[in-house]
């Protein structure tokens, strides 16, 4: 889990835009997708490495991925979140 004081300092790197801590039930969706092969990140490389946890960028429109406790804040690994 992200800390709190660090969620408060923390926006998409691309936009600004505040972010959120995504729901268990769209990390199970999301990791559901990368272990069949079918989730790709905003540069449309397969997501190969199940997430502990993300980020949603305000307009829900991307989630930034954790691991191992370490949020991922590249544009290009952003998962997109709408078609």
């Amino acid at each position: 889990m992200i800390d709190a004081k660090l969620l408060e300092i923390l926006c998409c790197p691309e936009t600004h835009q505040e972010l959120r801590p995504a729901e268990s039930a769209l990390l199970d969706s999301l990791n559901r997708q990368i272990v069949s092969g079918a989730l790709k990140n905003r540069a449309g490389q397969p997501v190969k490495e199940k997430i502990d946890g993300g980020l949603i960028r305000a307009d829900g429109k991307f989630v930034y991925p954790i691991r191992r406790n370490i949020p991922v804040m590249l544009i290009d690994e952003a998962i997109p979140l709408t078609a």
